[in-house]
């Protein structure tokens, strides 16, 4: 059985949600469909809430992602809960798309946000990738980014700093 929240959500992106699907199934079907995949009740509850709050956030504030610019004088410090959790690469990937202005400061937050939503111990770099693209498939006028990002994902470009 497949345990993990992360697993869920990743799924859910893969099959229905980042289609173009003319028919989107209806939560009870999505939750039969993630229940015959193999994955519980328990994490397919928490998958939804997850994405739930991630559009809430959007609605409700959504973290100043049109106001906010990056500046080159500013610098993110990390709490010690976030560096514990997000492992070195996951934190340095956030700063490279920080820096080639894929990411605003805001949207940045907002994958921080729902990273440490997942509940995990540790987001590793291939685990954060995921949230990035989740996050700016959420996000309007966020296009390009998405379409970056989601090459990286999926294609394995490369995303060393020089």
């Amino acid at each position: 059985m497949k345990e993990n929240m992360l697993d869920v959500l990743m799924y859910l992106f893969e099959h229905y949600i980042s289609e173009e699907a003319e028919i989107s199934p209806d939560h009870d079907s999505l939750k039969i469909r993630l229940e015959e995949a193999g994955f519980s009740q328990g994490e397919i509850g928490k998958a939804f809430l997850w994405l739930e709050d991630l559009s809430q956030q959007r609605e409700e504030d959504g973290f100043g992602l049109t106001e906010v610019h990056s500046s080159s004088d500013a610098m993110r410090i990390y709490s010690v809960d976030e560096i514990e959790r997000l492992e070195p690469e996951s934190r340095g990937f956030l700063l490279f798309l920080e820096q080639t202005n894929v990411l605003l400061p805001a949207t940045r937050e907002l994958i921080i946000d729902r990273a440490l939503a997942l509940e995990a111990n540790t987001i590793d770099l291939d685990e954060l990738k995921w949230i990035v693209l989740m996050v700016l498939f959420n996000q309007p006028g966020q296009e390009a980014a998405f379409s970056w990002v989601e090459d990286i994902v999926f294609d394995g470009m490369e995303t060393t700093l020089h």
